[in-house]
């Protein structure tokens, strides 16, 4: 069975490199994920299966999610914001069905969702939150932020702050265009 462009891997069929990527993947994610993490016979959606197909990039991947997921600074709500806005530019389909529900449970309303759905920027938001938003499309538009929008993440933010939303957006650009390329459907609900 292939899950877009690769196989999908079985959990009974994993090498033990495999299974410690795939049993790190549930143990982030608990019992009770905020997206549909595996199918019924246990494969793994999205770029989990990814990180199956080249267990050595998948380990390194692994603890490179948890760095950008450990951030300190950047509040729930700030962060799906910008995964949303990563995931409306880049047209990436998993990426905003996954985030989505985490932007909810975030704080993220129904309204702003679909307003940042449409590329469009809620009227709702902070000042620092519109800050992140005009920054994240900024680097995804120019790989850049000019020097206003810099000084207004950094007043909102911080100099880690600032850096943290970069290694975000970076992130999940990285994992939009792997989604992408390798065709990974959405999960049926």
């Amino acid at each position: 069975m292939r899950h877009g462009r690769l196989p999908w891997y079985t959990p009974d069929g994993l090498s033990e490199q495999q299974r410690a990527i795939y049993d790190g993947v549930l143990a982030k994610y608990g019992p009770e994920p905020p997206f549909a993490l595996h199918d019924d016979a246990g494969r793994l959606h999205g770029p989990f299966n990814a990180m199956l197909a080249a267990p050595e990039v998948g380990a390194a991947w692994q603890r490179l999610s948890a760095a950008v997921g450990a951030t300190a600074t950047l509040s729930p709500r700030v962060r799906e914001l910008v995964i949303l806005t990563v995931a409306t530019i880049r047209k990436s389909a998993f990426e905003w069905s996954a985030h989505r529900r985490a932007g909810l449970a975030a704080g993220l309303t129904e309204a702003e969702i679909a307003a940042l759905g449409r590329n469009r920027t809620p009227e709702s938001l902070s000042a620092p939150e519109r800050a992140a938003l005009d920054f994240a499309r900024s680097l995804l538009r120019d790989r850049d932020a000019d020097d206003p929008e810099y000084a207004a993440v950094r007043t909102g933010f911080g100099d880690a702050g600032a850096v943290e939303l970069i290694v975000l957006v970076g992130y999940y650009d990285m994992l939009a265009t792997l989604l992408r390329t390798l065709r990974v459907p959405v999960p049926e609900d």
